[in-house]
Parts: C-alpha cells; structure tokens; sequence
C-alpha cells in the first residue's frame, strides 16, 4: 500500500510539473506575443520620422544647411537688395518668399529721405532679416569710412557692405581707395564686406589688410548680363577655398544664380533683377529655389563636360536582337 501510495504521489508530481511547464510556456509566448506587439506598434514610428518628418537623407543632416559668416548662422544663401520696388509691401513680401536673412541697404539713399529712414529700417526689422548697410555712392575712401561709422550708430552693427566706386559709367570699385577704405575699417572693428573685381590679385590684397569675405562682381551693376567672367570667379574659387565668396551685381535671371552656385560660391547678393522684374515677389522665389538647387548641384558633384559623346548605355560584347 505504502508503495502504491508512493506512485500517486510521483504520478501527481509530474501532471503538477507539466501542468506549470505549459502554463510557463504560455507565459513566456503571451509575453514575447506583447513584445513583438510593442515593436510592430513602435517599428512605424520610427520609420516615420526617418523618411516623411525628415526632409534630409540621413547622410546629409539639416545642420549641413548651416554656414557661417561674419559671426552668424545662416542657413540661407540669398541676400537681397532692397532698392527700386515698387512699393514697400512689394518689398516686404519678396523679402518673405526669397526666404533671405541678410538684407542690404544703401545707407546715403535712406538719409535723403529724412524721417521716412526709420520707417524703412522698422519695415525690414518686422521681416526678420539682419541688416547689412552699404556705402554706394561712394567715391573716395574718406567718403566710406564716413558712411560706415555712421551705419554703425544707426543701426547698431559692425557689418558694412564697402563700396567705393571708381567708374561711373560702368560703376566699377575702386580698387586702391576700396582698400585704402577696407584697411582703416578693419582696424576699426568692422566686419568688412568689400564688393570687388573678380581680380585674384585685387581679392589678396582685401584679405591682406583684414578681410575675411569678399564680394566679387558678377557684371556691371543693374545690367543684368550675368556673369561675365565666369573662369574668374572659378580661380577664385580654386585659390581662396576657405574664403566666402559672395557674387555681386550683375545678376540677371535664376539661370545666373544657379551658375554662380555650380561654382562653388557660397551665396548671392542682388537687387534689380528681383525689384524690376513684373512679379517681383514670384520672381524672389525663382531665385530661391535657383540659389537651392546650384548650391545642391555643387554639393552632388557635376559631371564634366567631354568633347566627345560618351555613350550612356554601352553595348560592346552584348548581343543585339532585332
């Protein structure tokens, strides 16, 4: 009897085993169910922000945006001219669509017009943009440097736009009074933006005496021809490759903006090609996007140009079905 009685309990021990085994085991396969769950839940999240939230393949992160310059962040490569529209909403609203952060503005031109200066200084305060006051019409050094300090006070910054004109048919700088100009300034604190020829030489000199931007010409002011040189402002490119290269003046169309930015320049200053243009504000966005796209095409790598055709779908050793 005490051996049956033994067998019970033996037989009893292992259905209580087996029965905790399959209920461990359902537990184990509820809780890896919950966890897979979990993950599905949380996989398209993930995925999620990884293509649709981000507006940039993960290689290039928004901060590749990002340069500097004279102190600041920008992530903007468009700086706009603010002469000539046809009125100061037109102004305002193609300031908004170009998307710029730096506005400039001729501070001689907003003198003559007495008090309604601070109002025009107040209309580009509501935009948003940093303010880069400019010497135009200027045509000595002395005259400049004046000008500059007086921006200064004005308007509470240490960037200036030199110019100092030595043509004015053609209105080309100075060369000798612009740095005689850029010299002085630079020991005065400024943060000099010398609109200059596309001269190697001239450019060497700038930075000489302390510049650390430059601001080539592209063609004439205000006469729309483009780039004139372009195997200039290429050199300039190759010898100054730490240098911020601002192309200045001259620009016509978006077509010209996207050059310059194949270049490899790193932004593009201009006003009448947007101010005159039937749509002005359209045309600001035109530009935009064309400043966005060359500055990309830089950045991708365009191919280069052959001489002869290259055949794009080679068919040497394949068989042809006809």
């Amino acid at each position: 009897m005490t051996a049956q009685l033994n067998e019970e309990v033996v037989e009893r021990t292992s259905a209580l085993k087996m029965s905790e085994g399959v209920e461990r085991s359902s537990a184990t396969q509820s809780d890896l169910a919950a966890v897979c769950s979990a993950q599905v839940k949380e996989e398209p999240a993930k995925r999620a922000g990884d293509t649709e939230q981000s507006t940039l393949p993960p290689s290039h992160p928004a901060e590749a945006n990002e340069w500097q310059i004279g102190g600041r962040t920008l992530t903007s490569r468009f700086f706009l001219g603010t002469a000539a529209y046809p009125s100061p909403q037109v102004l305002q609203d193609a300031i908004q669509a170009s998307g710029a952060q730096v506005v400039t503005m001729g501070l001689r031109r907003q003198l003559a017009h007495g008090a309604e200066a601070g109002d025009f200084f107040a209309l580009i305060q509501a935009t948003g943009a940093h303010l880069l006051p400019n010497t135009a019409g200027c045509h000595t050094a002395r005259e400049a440097i004046t000008l500059a300090h007086m921006a200064r006070e004005l308007f509470d910054t240490t960037w200036i736009k030199l110019e100092v004109v030595g043509d004015a048919h053609t209105l080309q700088p100075d060369p000798f009074e612009l740095l005689t100009a850029a010299t002085q300034l630079v020991k005065d604190g400024f943060e000099v933006f010398p609109y200059c020829m596309d001269d190697l030489v001239s450019c060497q000199r700038l930075l000489d005496a302390g510049c650390n931007i430059l601001m080539p010409w592209g063609a004439p002011i205000g006469s729309g021809q483009g780039l004139v040189n372009p195997g200039a402002l290429r050199t300039l490119r190759a010898r100054l490759p730490g240098v911020p290269l601002i192309v200045d003046a001259g620009i016509g169309s978006p077509a010209d903006a996207v050059q310059a930015m194949e270049l490899g320049l790193d932004a593009v200053l201009l006003n009448s090609a947007v101010a005159h243009a039937v749509d002005p504000v359209r045309m600001a966005r035109a530009f935009k996007l064309g400043i966005e796209s060359g500055r990309l095409a830089y950045e991708a790598g365009v191919m280069p140009r052959q001489d002869m055709a290259v055949a794009s779908t080679p068919v040497a050793g394949h068989p042809i079905l006809l």
